[in-house]
Order: C-alpha cells, then structure tokens, then sequence
C-alpha cells in the first residue's frame, strides 16, 4: 500500500491513501480515516490542530470520484481538525475557493470551539471583493473533533407512540431549565438539564408525549449579531449537520456533548417521551454572497448551494437567511439523508420537523410534491419510518404549501393558527373554516389519502409572541432587538383585551386569562395532532417581542419562579380529558353521518345556538360566533388491535367567541339525555367547583367562553326473554 508522509511542524505523520466512504472523520481503532466532498476544489489540505492550538497540514493525496481521501495511523478520538481548499477564487462565476480559510467538515460528529467576529471569517477582500482575503481565519472557528462513543443504550428504541396520541411540546433545550431550581446549577441549560427528573417530571404530568426540540444541530451566530453584541438564541443558523451543539453539554466540546445527548434521549425515552428534532437543511449559517467563510462556501460554492442564474456572485434565495442549500444536486441530497439517517440510528431520534421545508422541494422554481427530495425520504427505510413534519411554506414565489406535502409528512398547519387566533380575537370570520380547522382540516389533507393527523395543530410557536403576549400586547416590542422594531411579524391576528401590557385591572386581567384558556381548549379539543409552546402552560411572557431569536437571557427563558399554577392545572386537565377521549383524537375524518342503531344521530354534527342544527346560511354567515360541536362515541371508525370496534363518550362542545352571554339550547333524544360539564374555560383550571348537570334544553354560556360537555344516556331497560 502507498504512504506518503507528510511533513509537518514539529512532527511527521504517515498519510495512508484511505477510502472515500463513509464521508467525515472515522477512527478504526488504530487510526481515522479522513474523506471530504469537493468537485471543484484542486487540492485538499487535512489540518490538525495539537491542544495547544499548533496547526499540522497534511496534503490529501487520494480523490476518487470527486471525494478527496487519507487515512491517518496513530490519530484518534479527540483530535481537532478543519480542512483547507485549493482552487480558483472567482466569484463572479461562482468559485470561492481560498486556503487561508479554515473550513469544517460538514460530516464532523462534534465542534468545538466558537465563532469569534473577526475580518479573517470572510474570504473575501472587502476593498475589493473579486480579490480573496488571505489572512488566516483559523485562529476565529470553530474545529471539528473525531470522536468514537460506545455509549450503552440497553435496548433502548425509537418509540414511535401512534400520532393519533401524540401531543407536541415545543420546547428550546437551555431555555427550558435555565431558571428551574430544581435543576443543578451546573446541569441548567443542557441536555442534561433537559433530561433531568425534576423537568422530565413536569413533561410527564402535563401529558405531553413528545418534545420538539428548536435545533440542535451545531450552529454559530450571525455576524451582524455578534457586532451588536447578540447572539442567535433559538439555532436556525447551522453549520455542522451531524453534531449535536456544544454549548448546551455539560461535558464541553470535546466529544462529551455526543454522549450527553444520547443520554438525554434514552431518559425521555424512559419516560415515555419521543424525541423530536428541528432540523434546518434549507439553508446554513454562511449567509449571502457577504457572508463569512467556514465551510459550504468554501469546499464547493456551486456544489453546496443554489445561485443565482444571471449573476453566479449571489445566491437564490428562498429562506430570507441569504442562502438555499441545492438539495437537486446528489451531493447535497446525500448530505441531508445521511444526516437525518445518524440521528435516527446513532442518536436514536424519533422525527424531524423541517424548517422552510418547501425550499426543500423546490425543482427549479416551483415547489414539486414529486421532487428527488421527496422521492428519496418516501423510500429510505430508516427515515420514511419516522415522524415527519414539514413546516410547509418558504418566503420565496408559490412557497405557501399547507396542504400539498405528499404522505406521510404532516404538517404545520398555519391556516390552524391563522384561523383560531382569527376567532378569538373578534374578527368577524364566521365558523365555517373553523369547522374545518376543529375536525381535522379535511379540506387540506383528505384529498390524498392523509389523515387528520396529518395536521399538526398549533396556536403560538417559538416564532411570534407566547400565548400569554397574544392577548396582552396588540402591537410587537422588538426593541431589544436592536432592529428600531423593524424585525418580526406585524400582523398577529391578536387582540389585547383593550389595554396594551400589563395592567392592573382585575376585569383585564381575569378576561386575558380566560382567552389564553380558550385559545388551549381550542387546541387540545380539536382533532389533529397539537403542539404547546414550551411556557404557554406557565403563562410565560416575553414582555412583547415576537421575534425572540437574539435574546438569549430572561426574555426567552422559562421563568420558573413566575408561573400559573392554575394554568398548568387547566392544560393538564385538557391534556388528559383528550388521552382519555378516543374521540377527540379521531384517526379517520369524520364522515357527518348517521350512526347505526342511535335513533338518528350522526358521527359529527353542528349547532347554531337555538339547539338546530347548522344551515347553509349559518354556515356563510360571518357575524355567526357561537358553534356547538357534536361528536358522537359510537361512530367511531376505529378498531383495537384483535378488529375489535372502539366505542367511546360523546361530547358536546360550544364554543362562544362573543363578547355578551349567549343562551344555547342543549339537545335532547336522539343526541343526549343530559349533559356533564367537564371543561369550562370560565374556571382558572377548567373544572367548575362540582360537578355540574345539565338536562336537555336552555343555558347560558358566558362571554368569550369553551364548554366541553360529555353526553349522558340513560341506560337501555333490559328485556328479559319469556
């Protein structure tokens, strides 16, 4: 076999030809073999850095089919290491190729080190930009680590609870322990942190099932940020694909952070919570054509990413973050799908959520339901496997997909949001989408062959203000942001309650308390899949800023001394009112039929509040606010696990989004023989203070209000044969 020997400062180091799979830095037990994707670049030089920071380059002599390759005897886990790239730097045609920057394997399973704001990050000359920056960037980046982690799973698996009983719990790993005192000091803000008992408790007995975890891939901030003393806090800024982000390890940054996180996972997994991840594949934290270089930028420019066709100096871009990652290109593709592939089988995830996912599916221009990207996920036989979600919309032309992701994705359903907060707020919108929005969306997802679960519902997410802002603040507060307010959404389909902020009227107080316990209710009662935003179970706050994403500090922490108790209470009681409820978490779409044997009644069906139900004209009325919603148990179309037909409650649910009491009529036989109050959104926590009956017939539902009623029957007289 050939060797080559490099020399190197300080010491000699063997180079041996290696192989050009897998990519990244793998070590064999004897020594780590080294493989990089580069079509463009000319020469490869592998650098190793000693602890001390002394830099050893080593020319890769080996490319086979555009991969340069070398296996390095005596190198092993621990190692710090970047890569240099060779070749013509000309922008305008789309070459960025410049040596003097230190580059990060986009393979490497662990990062250490941070981004520090200096002119080296940038590969170009800012005096004049068709000329390269030749000062060193290495001493200002981040490395890559090989790294080799036995860690011992014992039998742990994937969970994979049935989407029908999944609800989502949105949540940032060092937001959500920062504060909690029962939480070590030293454990706050991590994986550990995360998976410590004292939150994993919380998580359990609020009922969620499942943690979407804002992402976790190796990120750095943005240097507009870093010039203003900020920092990117929620994560959608990433440069390493495979390495679980060292700044929320306990361990440090020197491959501890892999084993914090697999060990994070099998604790949630215990506990019978899935672990979701948000992944960021559209695009990468290089920015546009201005950017800094560390890695995509400058392997391959054109290789990596989506440029622009009439001038190759920029880039398309879809995301609004500068940058589109050219999933078209099997490089790239490959990239995404041993990524998502690792965190399935190596780090034992159990979904992803997309971000921008329609920039992932984007052919040329269009968004193509039949895209490689799609073809490739529906046939892997790890990924397809698993929970996917798609955020479905970007910011470029035609990027607004709700409703056209094939299966079996599902999706952010933002006409959800958009449609709840519509109501809730006072607009004038009728309930006929709301219909639609509380059964499933069947007008989205039916057509081929989804189901409602299909439709991951949700009010408020990381993106936007909490729950308790959406009725506290009609206008946003971005101040902090240091964007004179500039930043973030301006149309919130929000409504303050009539006074902006917090103020110390009772009447305020009590009706913004009882709209944030509308806005749940609406969420956990309807069917779909929902997802709670990390803090809105505790009335968290951000004091009005509704693009959060460079406050890392009290803004966007979980506060823990300040939470509502009775709050909790109340989503904990909805929460398990919906486990307990078949019905409510419908597999199939409701068909708005008759149920056999029933005397007349129909699987679903709707009330105006006279105790008639709907008509066309009710339906396209849009001063119309108050709707009862009628699920039947016995029409349901499910089965146990031996075909065995399930039978569950009905229920009768108003909701009465009015700003004056309404009297309702409650119908008798065939739909009930009375009616038991089991959720009131008129109560701090959602249970009136007994238990509360009501026949057939007339009441009064109060202002702005939620009544889930369970259906009562009397029992059928038994016949007794001669």
């Amino acid at each position: 076999m050939l060797r080559v020997t490099a020399s190197t400062t300080g010491r000699q180091v063997e180079v041996w030809p290696g192989v050009p799979a897998p990519l990244g830095a793998h070590w064999d037990g004897t020594g780590t073999n080294f493989a990089l994707w580069s079509a463009g670049g000319t020469a490869v030089d592998l650098c190793l850095f000693d602890p001390d920071g002394t830099e050893h380059r080593q020319r890769l002599q080996e490319t086979t089919h555009q991969v340069w390759h070398g296996r390095l005897p005596g190198v092993g886990p621990g190692q710090r290491y970047g890569y240099r790239v060779h070749g013509p730097f000309d922008p305008a045609s789309g070459a960025r190729y410049n040596p003097a920057k230190l580059l990060l394997d986009p393979y490497t399973r662990a990062v250490d080190g941070e981004l520090r704001l200096d002119e080296a990050l940038f590969g170009f000359d800012r005096r004049d930009p068709g000329q390269p920056n030749t000062t060193d960037s290495a001493p200002f980046v981040p490395r890559g680590v090989v790294i080799h982690d036995s860690f011992p799973w014992d039998g742990d698996q994937l969970l994979r609870t049935p989407w029908s009983d999944t609800v989502v719990y949105e949540v940032h790993v060092k937001g959500a322990t920062m504060t909690h005192p029962d939480v070590p000091p030293a454990l706050r803000g991590t994986y550990a942190g995360l998976a410590h008992p004292a939150f994993v408790e919380h998580l359990v007995s609020l009922g969620v099932t499942a943690v979407e975890l804002l992402p976790v891939h190796s990120f750095v901030s943005e240097p507009h940020l870093l010039r203003r003393g900020l920092t990117n806090y929620w994560g959608y800024n990433t440069l390493g694909y495979f390495a679980p982000h060292a700044a929320y390890s306990s361990a440090g940054s020197g491959g501890g952070q892999v084993t914090e996180f697999k060990a994070m996972v099998k604790a949630l997994h215990a506990a019978g919570i899935e672990v979701i991840l948000d992944v960021v594949y559209n695009h990468t934290a290089e920015g546009d054509h201005t950017g800094p270089t560390l890695s995509f930028r400058g392997l391959d420019n054109g290789g990596y990413y989506r440029l622009n066709g009439e001038d190759p100096s920029r880039y398309t871009d879809y995301t609004g973050c500068g940058n589109t990652l050219d999933v078209r290109r099997p490089p790239v593709l490959a990239l995404l799908m041993d990524s998502l592939r690792y965190w399935v089988t190596e780090m034992h995830v159990d979904g992803f959520r997309f971000d921008l996912a329609s920039a992932l599916a984007r052919s040329f221009h269009d968004v193509d339901r039949l895209s490689a990207f799609f073809d490739v996920v529906h046939q892997d036989p790890v990924v397809s496997t698993v929970k996917l979600i798609a955020e479905p919309w970007d910011i470029g032309e035609g990027g607004y997909q709700v409703g056209n992701f094939p299966p079996p994705w599902t999706e952010w359903n933002g006409k959800y949001r958009d449609t709840v907060r519509d109501v809730w707020s006072g607009a004038k919108v009728g309930v006929r989408d709301l219909a639609y929005r509380l059964t499933g969306s069947s007008d989205l997802y039916r057509s081929d062959g989804r189901r409602p679960f299909a439709s991951v519902n949700f009010v408020t997410a990381h993106d936007g203000f909490p729950m308790a802002d959406l009725v506290t603040y009609q206008e946003k507060h971005n101040e902090a942001n240091g964007e004179d307010n500039r930043d973030g959404e301006s149309h919130n389909r929000n409504w303050n309650c009539g006074v902006e902020g917090p103020t110390d009227d009772p009447s305020v107080q009590e009706l913004r308390a009882r709209q944030v316990r509308n806005h749940l209710a609406t969420l956990l009662l309807s069917t779909g899949v929902p997802m709670l935003t990390a803090g809105d179970e505790l009335g968290r706050t951000q004091g009005g800023n509704n693009n959060a994403y460079c406050q890392d500090n009290e803004v966007s922490w979980l506060d823990w001394a300040a939470i509502d108790p009775d709050l909790w209470s109340f989503v904990s009681h909805a929460v398990g009112l919906r486990r307990n409820s078949p019905v409510l978490r419908q597999e199939a779409f409701f068909e708005g039929s008759e149920v056999p044997g029933s005397g007349g009644t129909r699987d679903l069906a709707w009330f105006a509040p006279n105790g008639e139900q709907l008509t066309s004209h009710d339906w396209f009325d849009t001063g119309l606010q108050t709707v009862g919603m009628y699920l039947d148990g016995r029409g349901l179309r499910l089965r146990d696990q031996r075909g065995r037909p399930v039978v569950d409650d009905s229920w009768l649910i108003w909701l009465h989004a009015g700003p004056e009491p309404v009297d309702v009529v409650l119908p008798g036989a065939p739909w009930g023989d009375g009616y038991e109050l089991a959720l009131a959104t008129e109560y701090a926590t959602g249970l009136p203070p007994r238990p509360t009956a009501l026949p057939p017939g007339g009441t009064q539902l109060p202002s702005r209000s939620v009544w889930a009623l369970r259906v009562l029957r009397t029992p059928e007289p038994i016949s007794h044969a001669e």
